[in-house]
């Protein structure tokens, strides 16, 4: 596989959060602000990364029947690592993300790339898979949490003084007015609403793509014959 085919595959075909749906209650949950979104998707990468390179080191050592209460225990104290950290240095970013912290620990991607791709993968392509499979699902995290903070609340990066503490609250976007905005955006049944209309455009691209590819594909022999 090259590195196109790699990333095509980490961040677009096989996106843990559009395609496979999975970890979906903190996507769903935690995407009313395009800032929350960013900052647990990046806890979420780093776990990633942290665990697979980990499971991929010491895969030799870890017996197979017993490999699952393993990952959980390298995952838990991963997350409870980072956790600790938020507390001491972002202490508004830790109150904001709340219990959805510690509930990286039940994302089942993560054990899922351990026990599927980083237990018979070498160091590096685990830690680079980790790496893409948490930015595919940042990405898209923070584009449901652009669309549903735009919609309900009429702001873009609301909040962003928890991640770069130079800024203040004051230092943000607005977008619409908020006797304009759309309250149902921020709620649950409004991000599933918003979830679908996503997964229905990288469908609608894909088609596209898959359409090109098959009309290119076709009209090259008949090329050839001119010739």
């Amino acid at each position: 596989m090259n590195v196109k085919q790699f990333l095509n595959e980490k961040l677009w075909k096989n996106n843990s959060s559009l395609v496979q749906l999975l970890g979906l209650c903190p996507v769903l949950s935690i995407t009313t602000s395009a800032i929350d979104s960013i900052a647990l998707g990046i806890a979420t990468t780093l776990v990633l990364m942290i665990t697979n390179t980990t499971v991929s080191i010491f895969k030799f050592f870890i017996p197979k029947d017993i490999r699952i209460p393993i990952y959980m225990m390298i995952i838990s104290s991963v997350v409870t690592c980072i956790e600790m950290l938020l507390h001491a240095y972002a202490f508004e970013l830790y109150k904001s993300l709340g219990i959805f912290i510690p509930l990286i620990v039940t994302n089942c991607v993560i054990v899922g790339r351990a026990d599927m791709f980083a237990y018979q993968s070498s160091v590096l392509i685990s830690f680079l898979d980790g790496l893409f499979i948490g930015l595919g699902s940042t990405f898209f995290m923070f584009l449901i949490g652009s669309i549903r903070e735009i919609l309900g609340q009429g702001t873009w990066f609301f909040g962003i003084y928890k991640i770069f503490s130079a800024l203040n609250d004051t230092n943000y976007f607005t977008l619409i007015e908020k006797n304009s905005t759309i309250i149902l955006a921020i709620l649950p049944p409004g991000g599933f609403i918003i979830l679908g209309f996503v997964i229905a455009l990288k469908n609608f691209i894909d088609y596209k793509i898959l359409k090109n590819n098959t009309s290119s594909d076709i009209k090259c022999p008949c090329k050839n014959k001119i010739n």
